[in-house]
């Protein structure tokens, strides 16, 4: 007894000092489900599973592998893929969509952090299956860090930066030491973005290569049959470890799900007229296809009249984000702000809102527009202006106001007093207009490509064409197939594409890879505007180390106001609802989360 109570002492100052488990973290804050919480609010807990459900996409596939550069086209949708469940793969908590960034037990059944999150500590759940019957271990984590280290793409390849030490502690444990290149999102970013893959399943030898070959994951589902290109097609797992683990309970409902891949939208809109898809999302701003003339007048086939179509419309209350034309400032010829800022202005939205996109549309400001994290209708305050300091006294009076907006035509196409703007601020560049060109001091004409991936891109790229025509500025587009976009995206080989740019309302490590200057030379990061600013980046670092709400959202706010004042996107618009159809023998619960609609956690109506 004596020697016990002697080593409990040592044990509490040591290094493995003991900590409460925790059944869920948060950024900031404390979850707000309950330890003895049974299923997620937004779903339907008792619901009968079974049945099947098919979705579309538009593009292609020739892998399975999502985590490598090398050898990599295209992968197939559902392996490691929020949108449709983590159907293979899955992350060591699961993260609530009703919260702005909260985590649940998974993989691991708990965690355990100080204070300081100097650590944190996973506790493995003893009843987590591979789906080959062997347990998920400590060292399948161990095992997959140090793998993505080595062999993964962006963001993967960076998750161990921030990590001192990796240890196995007893027999269900493994613990992450940081280091200072840590920070207070670090703990959240390993326990629910990174994918936890068998040790004994993978050769790390081969693991880039990217192909078809069979997988074994610890998700609900597996591959139950595929066509390269054209269809994958899951099955439930039967045996699967999770379905009772609160946070997975009202979930993976069908038996079997088909993603089914198309060239164009127009054909994936037919095969839903069809009933060969079951539901059809409207609105994608990701991909360009957002079309309110649409959603109100192409549904006129004859399963609507019969009522067997419903259209809902879910009120997200995420903010903005950013969807526009991103331009590639590694292109000398866009390295110049004024030169982005004056070709922004002449981009005629009013004209292409009317003309193109029903008018319905409301432009975007911001990246962080529509929530109190935002710059735009939100003036500067003393912590924020504290944290920019002296760059503070080089943004426009406006913007820190919370005022400053986009010009605004008369929609005419050709409105002079703005087309003057942005020659103007091209001319403060260097650019004057001769023999009908836009050129510099070199007699150099200022033009550039555009690439686009589907016909709706291609519209909004043809509309700014006709603007920039007419102050002499040449665009050409480029429209190539889903595969090269990806490739070619990944090695950052455009001068401008079209984006989007989602924002959550719990930014943090995630835009590191899209703004940070480390990110900028990084092969496949999202940095697609090539961004590296040392403002920018010291703006990351104060949002991602704040503790409080008000300093949380200065920072933030700030960040915003500098993305904003470098002109790196022109903006487009942005969709406060999401828009989605389905044939009603698919149901889905009555409340929406914070996030949204969350289509894993619909069923078939059809089970009896």
């Amino acid at each position: 007894m004596r020697s016990l109570l002697a080593f409990i002492p040592a044990l509490l100052f040591s290094g493995l000092a003991l900590a409460e488990p925790l059944h869920g973290i948060s950024m900031h804050g404390h979850p707000a489900l309950p330890a003895d919480f049974k299923n997620f609010p937004y779903v339907k807990p008792d619901v009968k599973k079974g049945g099947r459900v098919s979705y579309g996409v538009v593009g292609t596939f020739d892998s399975l592998n999502p985590f490598v550069l090398k050898g990599m086209r295209t992968t197939a949708r559902g392996v490691w893929d929020p949108e449709f469940g983590n159907l293979l793969y899955e992350p060591l908590m699961q993260r609530s969509n009703d919260e702005p960034f909260s985590l649940y037990g998974l993989l691991a059944e708990s965690a355990e952090w100080d204070d300081e999150r100097s650590y944190i500590q996973f506790n493995m759940n003893p009843k987590a299956k591979w789906q080959d019957g062997k347990p998920v271990t400590p060292d399948d984590v161990i095992f997959t860090f140090n793998l993505l280290k080595e062999k993964g793409r962006p963001p993967f390849n960076s998750r161990l930066s921030g990590v001192e030490k990796m240890e196995k502690v007893g027999e269900h444990g493994v613990r992450f030491t940081f280091n200072e290149n840590a920070n207070r999102e670090t703990p959240l970013i390993l326990a629910s973005s990174t994918p936890i893959l068998p040790q004994h399943a993978i050769d790390p030898a081969t693991f880039e290569q990217a192909g078809l070959s069979p997988v074994v994951g610890s998700g609900p589902y597996r591959i139950k049959t595929l066509r390269p290109g054209e269809r994958v097609v899951w099955e439930r797992d039967p045996n699967y470890w999770g379905k009772d683990v609160p946070a997975k309970v009202g979930f993976d409902n069908y038996d079997e799900i088909s993603i089914i891949y198309f060239l164009q939208v127009t054909t994936m809109f037919e095969a839903f007229k069809k009933g060969d898809i079951d539901i059809y999302p409207e609105g994608d701003a990701i991909n360009g296809t957002s079309d309110t003339s649409h959603w109100g007048q192409a549904y006129n086939f004859p399963a609507v009249h019969r009522g067997e179509i419903a259209r809902d419309v879910f009120e997200s209350r995420l903010p903005s984000g950013m969807f526009g034309l991103v331009f590639n400032t590694r292109r000398a010829i866009f390295a110049d702000q004024k030169v982005r800022e004056g070709l922004s202005f002449a981009l005629d939205f009013e004209w292409m809102n009317r003309n193109i996109l029903g008018g319905a549309f409301k432009r975007t400001q911001s990246y962080w527009q529509n929530s109190t994290l935002g710059a735009f209708g939100n003036a500067a305050g003393g912590r924020e202006l504290a944290l920019l300091g002296d760059t503070a006294k080089k943004l426009p009076p406006a913007l820190l106001a919370g005022t400053y907006a986009l010009p605004v035509t008369d929609g005419s196409g050709a409105d002079r007093k703005v087309l003057k703007l942005a020659v103007d601020r091209l001319k403060e560049a260097g650019y004057t207009i001769k023999n009908g060109r836009m050129s510099d001091a070199n007699g150099r004409a200022l033009s550039f490509e555009i690439m686009t991936q589907n016909p709706a891109q291609e519209r909004i790229a043809l509309a700014y064409q006709r603007s920039l025509k007419l102050i002499g500025v040449d665009m050409a587009i480029r429209s190539v197939d889903d595969g090269q976009y990806q490739a070619r995206s990944n090695s950052f080989d455009y001068d401008m594409i079209i984006r989007s740019l989602p924002s959550s309302l719990s930014p943090g490590a995630e835009q590191l890879n899209r703004w940070g200057s480390a990110s900028r030379d990084a092969n496949g990061s999202f940095n697609y505007a090539g961004v590296a600013d040392p403002e920018v980046d010291r703006m990351l670092e104060a949002l991602l180390q704040a503790r409080s709400t008000e300093d949380f959202q200065a920072a933030v706010r700030a960040y915003d106001r500098l993305l904003t004042a470098g002109h790196y996107i022109i903006p487009l618009y942005y969709i406060g609802a999401q828009w989605v159809a389905r044939w009603k023998y698919i149901e889905r619960p009555e409340a929406t989360p914070l996030l949204g609609n969350q289509k894993t956690s619909w069923w078939d109506a059809r089970v009896q």
